[in-house]
């Protein structure tokens, strides 16, 4: 079984792109980010045609999460009402988060805020969030059996091997310590890096700037996750960054990730 997360900076833009790899990599299950349109507009279509069922929970030119499953899931949930009920604290007016089940794996897709710059008002509610999120996944953990795998583009590249010129960067967005404190508590809850555990050594990521040449001349930053529980994690049998849409003509400036498990 193969899933996989995306980041497409516009699902209309990058339809054809998302299509093609869908079918060369033959994947079960793909979570994307950014989709940047309302549920009325998606390409449903394009995607029913190659056989993926699809849940969608978007809005018009920003933010926006989608899964597309080969399979049927179950206990589709939108926001992060879908699990808090009333305590979501008005967070889902950004289309951020979706989730569903799959044989007893709860797949969480997550676009996580940028944050813009250290100290704004944006900044402030990505940490805002951040907690938010950490009070959803806890709710999940401690009243649903599934396993859970958590992906997405969570703008934050947790450690210094993952940002391709680390110096300075602490107090940079994506990668300053309340940031990074904000993700490692996450983790704690009992999620591990899926990448990480084939993948020790740096130079590998899922971002790129557009300009500057920053993917000819590979100023990347891995920002773009798969976090699993602990059986999960010991089920995966690999988990890779595929770089070669960001080849395409007109690419998004992420790249896929996909975790493999045995059939």
């Amino acid at each position: 079984m193969k899933i996989a997360t995306w980041n497409v900076n516009s699902i209309r833009t990058r339809q054809e792109h998302v299509k093609n790899w869908l079918l060369e990599h033959d994947i079960d299950i793909i979570c994307l980010q950014e989709t940047k349109v309302i549920d009325q507009d998606f390409p449903v279509e394009t995607f029913n045609d190659i056989g993926y069922k699809t849940y969608i929970y978007g809005q018009k030119s920003y933010n926006g999460v989608a899964i597309f499953s080969k399979k049927p899931l179950d206990k589709i949930d939108y926001g992060f009402s879908g699990i808090l009920e009333k305590n979501a604290d008005n967070l889902d007016e950004q289309k951020r988060v979706i989730s569903g089940v799959f044989n007893n794996i709860r797949i969480v897709n997550l676009y996580v805020p940028n944050g813009n710059s250290v100290g704004s008002e944006k900044y402030e509610y990505k940490l805002t969030w951040l907690k938010k999120l950490s009070e959803y996944l806890i709710e999940l953990k401690d009243k649903h059996s599934e396993e859970i795998l958590v992906c997405g583009d969570f703008n934050i590249a947790l450690e210094d091997i993952d940002i391709y010129n680390p110096k300075g960067k602490k107090d940079h967005i994506m990668a300053s310590i309340p940031e990074r404190d904000s993700l490692t508590n996450i983790m704690d809850l009992g999620f591990r890096d899926a990448f990480r555990k084939f993948t020790q050594e740096g130079n590998h990521y899922s971002w790129w700037d557009y300009r500057h040449g920053g993917f000819s001349k590979n100023r990347g930053w891995r920002i773009d996750h798969i976090y699993l529980t602990s059986s999960l994690y010991e089920k995966a049998s690999n988990c890779y960054i595929d770089i070669n849409p960001r080849k395409l003509e007109k690419p998004s400036d992420h790249a896929p990730v996909v975790c493999e498990f045995p059939s």
